[in-house]
């Protein structure tokens, strides 16, 4: 093979400040993690620049990998080779004999100078990038995820449920270089066993971006039960609702989280109105994010098929906002009324046993769930 390195740009990150080189640094250590299936890669961190050395591995399948890598802008297979002209010369016609077409152009570029030929519409771009180390030659740049390196943004709790949409919502978040950890609220014998067994297969291919991801299992029967036996139907989703942000705020406190997430979309259900929306997040002053809160349904699923997450979110196993949707829910609950109705049972008390009695397992990228 003529090529012996991928270059690496970063695309967002060049805009960054006197932390840049934070992010970079970042990303350097999230492309070792991800490149640890291919032993003999060698990766060289610069200013400007990420370089992974093939040293013979096969760049199709760590181009892949790393097109999944957030932070990624674009990735180049170059060849690296001595400064000298004559060289060059050589090692581009190699290169641009290589490549199918009849016309083409040369891009130059030096580290501080600017060298450019101005030819319009080439089937072959050969672009030369002279450094320091040596000059890079190629005709080859693909895209990558974009976004910023995982772990830039901090860490946040995100509202998992097993549909279509919190997926989703999940991986956005991570492609802007947030960390997740995930809450999910069980309500057995309602629903059944197979929607954590969903919950770990879409959190193995959220594992394609994120290595591990810590679930926690929140127990909400008894809460539910008491909704319902103290609130009118009507007003179930929205009293529900309010006590997920409860239970999410608390366990993101305790779990070093600065914000929750969740995979709202304004108008899709009755919870998801902007009156309902500002009714339910009354109870609590964290932030919360909601990635997908103006993409259409089409628009999520095809997000969904793009990072294989559909086929799992639509398994026949319901969680426990599906089983227990009213039929008339309130689309503008009042904020009173809301208060007015949960004080009518002592929630407090079965939410700090919600708390106590949470399950945790974490799902990692070496397939193994750990307890």
């Amino acid at each position: 093979m003529i090529y012996n390195y991928l270059m690496i740009r970063f695309g967002e990150l060049s805009t960054k400040g006197k932390n840049k080189k934070d992010f970079i640094r970042q990303l350097s250590r999230n492309i070792s993690s991800v490149l640890k299936d291919f032993p003999n890669t060698q990766i060289e961190t610069k200013y400007d620049h990420i370089y992974v050395k093939l040293n013979d591995e096969n760049y199709e399948d760590i181009l892949k990998t790393l097109q999944e890598v957030s932070g990624i802008h674009s990735i180049s297979l170059v060849l690296r080779t001595d400064d000298d002209i004559e060289n060059i010369k050589a090692k581009s016609l190699e290169i641009i004999s290589s490549n199918e077409g009849k016309t083409f152009k040369v891009y130059a570029k030096r580290a501080n100078t600017s060298l450019k030929v101005d030819v319009h519409n080439p089937d072959i771009l050969l672009t030369i990038e002279i450094r320091n180390e040596g000059a890079y030659i190629f005709t080859k740049t693909f895209k990558g995820a974009g976004g910023y390196p995982l772990g830039c943004g901090g860490k946040i709790m995100h509202m998992l449920s097993g549909g279509i949409d919190s997926p989703v919502a999940a991986y956005l978040l991570m492609k802007r270089g947030i960390s997740i950890e995930c809450i999910h609220y069980a309500s057995p014998p309602y629903t059944n066993i197979g929607v954590i067994d969903k919950l770990k297969d879409l959190l193995r291919k959220l594992n394609k971006y994120q290595a591990s991801i810590r679930l926690n299992i929140v127990p909400f029967t008894r809460l539910q039960e008491e909704i319902y036996a103290h609130c009118d139907e009507s007003y179930a989703i929205t009293i529900m609702r309010r006590m997920m942000y409860r239970l999410a705020s608390e366990v993101a406190k305790r779990r070093n989280c600065k914000a929750i997430s969740n995979g709202e979309s304004v108008g899709q259900v009755a919870s998801q109105t902007l009156e309902s929306m500002y009714t339910i997040n009354e109870v609590t002053n964290m932030p919360v994010i909601r990635p997908v809160v103006c993409l259409d349904k089409e628009e999520i699923i095809n997000i969904a098929r793009r990072i294989d997450t559909f086929e799992i979110s639509i398994r026949p196993y319901e969680d426990c906002c599906t089983i227990f949707a009213p039929k008339n829910p309130k689309t503008r609950p009042s904020l009173e009324k809301s208060k007015e109705l949960e004080n009518s049972f002592d929630y407090e008390t079965l939410i700090k046993d919600a708390l106590n009695n949470i399950e945790v397992i974490h799902i990692s990228r070496d397939d193994q769930d750990l307890f």
